[in-house]
């Protein structure tokens, strides 16, 4: 029985389960999006955002932790380049699991897990909603409110003298 035991198994032995996960692991840090089962998936998660925690700083030691779990030499590269200077400000949460439905073969649960910073749609998205943010906040919204007419009703006002000058 697995009472109280945390790990997914996979199905698989402990040297299948970890050359399964290094390989996910690595085609995730190259591709930056993956599809899997949704078990993987979960198993995937817990393996790599550690990974990239240790990628931030970028010592001897610790690319010598990294290749220990992953064994590509691509990977640690675009690990330790692109991927650590994307999430350098990101405190955690590296990864995100969208479920896609049920493979048509075996009915298996799909997922995609990607990493949160080298998606476009949902990046653009969140940095606009900072900024809205800003402008919608009481105390500097009525000022800057205030202030844009006035900007914009001057320069036409000057605009117009100029005009008349120039007719006569």
């Amino acid at each position: 029985m697995r009472h109280g035991d945390k790990i997914n198994n996979l199905g698989r032995t402990a040297s299948h389960r970890a050359a399964l996960l290094s390989n996910l692991a690595s085609q995730l840090i190259t591709h930056k999006r993956i599809v899997t089962t949704l078990a993987k998936a979960k198993a995937l998660r817990t393996y790599i955002e550690p990974l990239i925690t240790k990628a931030k700083e970028n010592t001897t030691h610790q690319r010598r932790v990294v290749f220990s779990y992953l064994q590509d030499k691509e990977a640690i590269t675009e690990l330790f380049g692109a991927v650590a200077a994307k999430v350098a400000g990101r405190p955690g949460g590296y990864t995100r699991i969208i479920k896609l439905g049920a493979r048509t073969g075996d009915a298996a649960e799909t997922a995609m897990i990607e990493l949160v910073d080298f998606n476009e749609i949902y990046g653009k998205g969140k940095g606009e909603a900072k900024e809205a943010g800003k402008r919608t906040r009481r105390a500097g919204g009525k000022k800057k409110a205030e202030t844009a007419p006035a900007a914009t009703a001057a320069p036409a006002e000057k605009a117009e003298p100029k005009e008349e000058k120039a007719a006569e």
